[in-house]
C-alpha cells in the first residue's frame, strides 16, 4: 500500500532506543530507563474520594465539554500555590491547563517555528521535546553547559550572530537528562537576554520542587518583567501524572495563540480530572505530598551515587543532582552507550542510551539514569549488575 504521507510525516521515523527499551516492560528487568515517578506514593484514597464527590455533587458538569483555558479554580490554585512559588505573581487568568507539559512544548514549537528557523537548546537536552520540534524542521543549536547550567557567553555569542534563533528551550532545574540546575544569575540574564534580542524563552520546570537539599531557585519567569519568558508547569512528577495535567503561563498575547492551538488540536483537557484535582488541592496539602515524595526520592538518589561510586569503573564521571530524577554518567571516548545497553539487557538491567539526547547527534559515550522508580535493593543489584558490564570496557 503506498501512502502519500506528508513531508513533515515522512520525516518522523520511530526511535530505536525505544523499540529497544520495550524489552524493558519485562518484570526480570530492573530499569533506570523510564522517567517514571513511584507509583505507591500517588494519592490513591485521597483521589478516590475526591472523584466519587465531584461524580456525586457535579456529575453532569464534570463529564461535560469545558473551556479551552481550564478549569477556572484550578487554574487559580495553580496560580496561588504553585507559581507563587516559583516567584512570579499573577492570576488563574494568566494560566492555560495542558495535557501535560509535552503539550505546551509541541505547542511552543507550533506558535514560534517555521521551517529552517533555530531552536536554541542545552547540549544535551530533553528527549521527548527533541522529539517534538523536529517535527517542524528547525535547525538546532546546542549550547554547552557547565555544573552551573547553560554558558551563558556561549548563548550570547549564538543570539548576536544567528538573526533566525525563534526560541530558547531550557530546562533550569535538574534538567533532563544531566541533573543540573542552573544557577540565579544565570536565569536572571537569560531573562534580559530574551529581551534584548526579542526571542522567547520556554522554561521546562517539571522537576523543580523536587529538591532534595537547600532552598528552591527563584524561576526565569520571576526575573520576567515584559513577557518573553514562557512558563511550563505540570503535575506528573508531583502528582499523578495519569491525570495529564500540566499548565502554561505566559503574557496574555502570547498564551492566547496557546488558546486557540489548543483548540484546534484537542479542545480541552479532561473536565473530571480537573475538577478532581482542584479539589483534591482544596482538601488536601499538595505541599505536604511533595514533602514525603522528596523524602523518598532523596534517598533513593543517594543510595544510587553512592552505589556507582562503588560498583562502577572509578574512570567513570556522573552528575552529583540535589534533587529531580536523573543522574547522567560520562564514559570514556569511543564508547557507545546505546552498544552498552545490548550488553546490559543481558544482565536485565537498563538506562537510556544518551545520544538520543543530542539533536545534532554525536555524544554516544554517556547515558541517562533515573532513580526515582525502583525500590532501594533493586537500585543496589541494578547499579551492580550495571557495573558488571561496564567494567568489561575498562
Amino acid at each position: 500500500m503506498k501512502i502519500n504521507f506528508s513531508e513533515r510525516a515522512n520525516g518522523l521515523k520511530a526511535s530505536e532506543i525505544r523499540e529497544l527499551l520495550k524489552l524493558t516492560e519485562m518484570p526480570e528487568v530492573i530499569s533506570f530507563a523510564g522517567g517514571l515517578p513511584a507509583p505507591e506514593l500517588f494519592p490513591v484514597d485521597g483521589m478516590k474520594k475526591v472523584t466519587q464527590e465531584v461524580l456525586e455533587k457535579d456529575g453532569q458538569v464534570a463529564l461535560q465539554y469545558s473551556t479551552t483555558e481550564g478549569f477556572k479554580p484550578l487554574r487559580d490554585i495553580i496560580a496561588k500555590q504553585r507559581m507563587s512559588r516559583e516567584g512570579v505573581d499573577v492570576t488563574g487568568d494568566d494560566i492555560i491547563v495542558t495535557s501535560g507539559s509535552q503539550e505546551g512544548i509541541e505547542f511552543s514549537a507550533k506558535i514560534f517555528v517555521n521551517e529552517g528557523d533555530t531552536i536554541i537548546c542545552e547540549s544535551p537536552s530533553y528527549l521527548g521535546a527533541i522529539g517534538a520540534f523536529k517535527a517542524y524542521r528547525p535547525n538546532f543549536t546546542e549550547i554547552e553547559m557547565d555544573e552551573h547550567g547553560i554558558i551563558i557567553e556561549k548563548l550570547e555569542e549564538e543570539l548576536k550572530k544567528n538573526k533566525k534563533v525563534k526560541m530558547i528551550y531550557t530546562i533550569p532545574d535538574f534538567q533532563n537528562p544531566t541533573g543540573i540546575t542552573m544557577s540565579d544569575d544565570r536565569r536572571k540574564r537569560i531573562a534580559e537576554l530574551a529581551k534584548e534580542y526579542q526571542v522567547p524563552v520556554i522554561e521546562d520546570n517539571p522537576y523543580g520542587e523536587l529538591i532534595f537539599e537547600g532552598t528552591t531557585h527563584p524561576s526565569i519567569k520571576s526575573f520576567d518583567k515584559d513577557g518573553w519568558v514562557i512558563y511550563l508547569g505540570t503535575f506528573s512528577k508531583t502528582f499523578c501524572p495519569g491525570l495529564r495535567l500540566g499548565w502554561i503561563c505566559a503574557a496574555p498575547e502570547i498564551l492566547e495563540k496557546y488558546i486557540i492551538i489548543k483548540q484546534g488540536v484537542d479542545l480541552q483537557c479532561s473536565t473530571l480530572d480537573q475538577r478532581a484535582a482542584a479539589l483534591f488541592m482544596q482538601k488536601y496539602d499538595l505541599n505536604e505530598h511533595v514533602e514525603e515524595i522528596k523524602k523518598v526520592y532523596g534517598k533513593r538518589r543517594k543510595l544510587m551515587l553512592e552505589s556507582m561510586d562503588k560498583y562502577f569503573p572509578k574512570e567513570v564521571k556522573h552528575t552529583n543532582p540535589y534533587g529531580g530524577l536523573f543522574t547522567w554518567v560520562y564514559l570514556k571516548e569511543g564508547l557507545d552507550s546505546a552498544e552498552i545497553l545490548k550488553e546490559a539487557l543481558k544482565e536485565n538491567v537498563a538506562y537510556v542510551p544518551g545520544g538520543p539526547f543530542f539533536p545534532n547527534g554525536g555524544h554516544k559515550n554517556h547515558f541517562r539514569l533515573n532513580y526515582s522508580c525502583m525500590s532501594e535493593d533493586k537500585i543496589v543489584e541494578g547499579i551492580k549488575r550495571l557495573g558488571k558490564v561496564l567494567a568489561k570496557y575498562y
